[in-house]
């Protein structure tokens, strides 16, 4: 694996800094049943990191005490954390907004069967990976066979609501470019992703995020492998848009890892950079119980041009129209 951080740390990126939190981002590990091609975060079924109870707990205290809106689980697959359940009915309880990234495919591991009917009963809104409507496309950047269960998962999901008009249960597709290129327009590609799954399998959603692959962990590695590193961030930096800048998820969001320490997104805890805290060398989530460290100056490196190329890039999909 070659480390990216080297080839991106000296930037010319804009600064920029953190308004009011509003969205804890949670990574409650590694451990992933899938090994994605794009991966920024090199999941895999062998890692062994994952969130403690201890500190779940701690992020259920943070959830409570700063009033925060919404909990965005991550990972790896956040399924396969043994205390998963705990922590999204104990938020839910909180009257807090839920979100589970999924992959689909976990919906058939063993002791996940019924992770849709949780899911369900719990409206938590789901944003599942489906990177193509077509077999070739998904089964090559995700696995043989990956294309074949996602649907199957689909169809659980709209069976019980999700997606459905006027069910109240959201769920929303992830789409990433296979390469080093930026991802097309997300409007017109929704319409596509809309007109084929209902055409050929009968399914539903409600959004398609489109994200573009950042140069970082697996993915980073792959491009520095085929001698296409610098020339994919070149295609980043000559598609910044400044206006993209306002709307970046880093802006009101804090990203947690499996250890609870503190970033400013999922990208820079990859990379080992964490939130800036004065007096703090690494800031735990314990800290935005003890005061207000959620606002300040964002550490940026030359990744952070992958969520302002173009229509931009974030958690929930493009930050503008192309």
């Amino acid at each position: 694996m070659h480390a990216t951080l080297p080839f991106l740390a000296k930037t010319d990126f804009p600064r920029i800094r953190r308004r009011a939190l509003e969205t804890l981002q949670v990574n409650l590990g590694y451990k992933c049943n899938q090994t994605c091609l794009h991966c920024h975060v090199n999941a895999g079924p062998n890692r062994t990191e994952m969130m403690d109870g201890g500190t779940v707990d701690q992020v259920l205290a943070v959830l409570q005490q700063r009033s925060v809106q919404t909990l965005d689980l991550t990972g790896g697959a956040p399924e396969l954390n043994s205390h998963f359940r705990r922590l999204v009915m104990s938020a839910r309880a909180l009257g807090v907004r839920v979100i589970d990234r999924c992959n689909l495919t976990i919906l058939f591991e063993e002791g996940q069967k019924d992770v849709a009917d949780f899911l369900a009963a719990n409206q938590v809104e789901v944003v599942a990976s489906m990177p193509c409507y077509s077999v070739e496309r998904v089964d090559r950047q995700r696995g043989e066979g990956t294309f074949d269960k996602s649907i199957a998962a689909l169809r659980i999901l709209n069976a019980l609501g999700f997606g459905v008009e006027g069910s109240g249960l959201v769920l929303n597709l992830v789409y990433n470019p296979q390469g080093a290129v930026l991802p097309p327009e997300q409007t017109g590609l929704q319409a596509d992703y809309k007109r084929e799954l209902a055409a050929h399998f009968g399914i539903t959603f409600n959004q398609l995020f489109v994200l573009a692959n950042m140069p970082i962990q697996r993915f980073g590695s792959t491009l520095i492998s085929k001698g296409q590193f610098q020339p994919y961030l070149n295609i980043l930096k000559a598609a910044f848009k400044p206006e993209n800048l306002d709307t970046v998820m880093c802006t009101s969001m804090v990203s947690v890892d499996w250890q609870g320490y503190l970033f400013d997104c999922d990208f820079n805890q990859m990379l080992a950079l964490p939130m800036a805290v004065p007096g703090k060398t690494r800031p735990h989530v314990t800290d935005l119980l003890a005061g207000d460290h959620s606002t300040g100056a964002i550490r940026i490196a030359d990744h952070c041009y992958g969520c302002t190329a173009g229509q931009g890039s974030s958690c929930g999909g493009a930050l503008k129209a192309a």
